[in-house]
């Protein structure tokens, strides 16, 4: 699957949920007048672009409407594929120009930053960069192990220390690793913090400034892992990381899952942070460099363009592989060995997954079992302290001192203790 057939099919939902409405909306008005702009504005909002964003394309959208004469509705579309492309674009290309560069991910825990780390390390790798990988997300439980498997599978250097150690601490080593290893890429993980938790922006601080120090003429990436499927809280987050991080860009996880895709405009145009990863799936190569144009054309072209789109594309890249491989267009795609090891990357972790959900039935049987277990248990001592119970009330036990009273068991004289003391 393309690029582009990537980001159409992960923005399925944003786009059923933004330009359905959009387009229904269009249909339904014969000249373009105020109310149309009104009703375009609403629906922006709701799709999670924003207030200012809302207004500030439907501002530019009457600009070119006036411009150009348009006096069709169904015009609105381009223009508004248009606009959007523009106000994207800008700042979206990574800077890792010089060896080495590093790039410090940050994000609030469940964002899928470590993922995200994992997936940039690997698509490093297979374009022949060392990688040198920081565990500096020393706070979270198996955040280590974790970015420690990644670094496996990615082959990468990883550099670690204790879980509990200073991040600060990790970076240096890492830094100082890199370039003794003659790394061209750094990427350090980071605990994941609460944006409103000062002491954890204040440690992000710090290691910021181990990196200035210690890498001062170095390319530096800081980039926000976000979830879209938080919608404006992305934006929320983004402002006060950027304010103690200095952001330089935005890796957008989960667009695949959520109609809320409409919040990369809102992040670009009101903070002016360019978003420069987005995943649009849960696969190795779904981690996707983010191109304006095809973003823009994912949401709001007609099928008829989208399908001429995904057509060009497939064609190029068959023809740039059989350029590569000297095989002809239509012929089996030509996949490299590293495609190979992903796939079976893929696949184990698909049975590791498979075996774990198996465990956990497993453990899941064994403690319905003890459970029933106990409950016979109990119900077996329940029958014989009443057994006992009768037994004591038929000999009267407590003033019988007879032989034949006291010719009891071990287990009663226990019980016969008990009774008597009133317990």
């Amino acid at each position: 699957m393309g690029f582009f057939e990537k980001i159409k099919e992960g923005l399925k939902k944003t786009r059923d949920a933004l330009f359905g409405r959009i387009d229904k909306m269009l249909k339904s008005f014969t000249k373009i007048d105020d109310e149309l702009f009104e009703e375009l504005e609403e629906l922006l909002v709701m799709g999670d672009v924003g207030m200012y964003t809302a207004e500030k394309i439907c501002d530019e959208l009457r600009k070119r409407v006036k411009e150009e004469g348009i006096t069709d509705p169904s015009e609105i579309r381009r223009l508004l594929e248009e606009v959007v492309t523009e106000m994207l674009a800008g700042g979206q290309e990574l800077d890792i120009s010089t060896k080495p560069s590093i790039i410090l991910v940050i994000g609030v825990n469940g964002v899928g930053k470590t993922t995200t780390i994992g997936k940039l390390a690997a698509k490093f790798v297979r374009e022949g960069k060392r990688v040198t990988m920081a565990a500096a997300d020393t706070f979270r439980a198996a955040a280590i192990e974790q970015l420690q498997i990644w670094a496996e599978r990615a082959g990468a250097d990883l550099i670690k220390q204790n879980e509990g150690s200073d991040p600060a601490a990790v970076v240096f080593d890492a830094i100082s690793s890199a370039k003794a290893r003659g790394s061209d890429i750094i990427i350090a993980d980071t605990a994941g913090r609460l944006h409103n938790k000062k002491n954890l922006m204040g440690e992000l601080a710090k290691i910021n400034r181990i990196i200035d120090r210690e890498l001062p003429d170095s390319s530096k990436e800081v980039l926000l892992v976000l979830d879209a499927t938080t919608g404006q809280n992305a934006v929320n987050q983004t402002k006060e990381f950027r304010t103690a991080a200095g952001i330089t860009g935005i890796v957008l996880t989960k667009l695949d899952g959520t109609a809320k895709g409409g919040v990369v405009l809102a992040i670009k145009e009101e903070l002016d942070v360019p978003v420069k990863y987005i995943g649009v799936g849960e696969q190795i190569d779904d981690l996707q460099p983010f191109v304006p144009e095809d973003f823009a054309r994912a949401l709001f072209a007609d099928e008829a363009a989208i399908e001429e789109a995904a057509k060009a594309e497939t064609a190029a890249k068959e023809e740039t592989t059989a350029a590569e491989t000297g095989s002809q267009p239509g012929e089996e795609e030509y996949r490299p060995a590293t495609a190979d090891i992903w796939a079976q990357i893929d696949a184990q972790a698909e049975a590791e997954k498979q075996a774990l959900a198996e465990d956990e039935e497993a453990q899941r049987q064994r403690e319905l079992e003890e459970a029933k277990a106990r409950e016979e248990a109990e119900q077996e001592r329940q029958r014989k302290r009443e057994e006992r119970k009768s037994r004591a009330k038929k000999r009267n036990w407590s003033t019988d001192t007879s032989a034949e009273s006291n010719n009891t068991s071990e287990e009663d004289d226990d019980w016969l203790k008990a009774w008597r003391e009133g317990k």
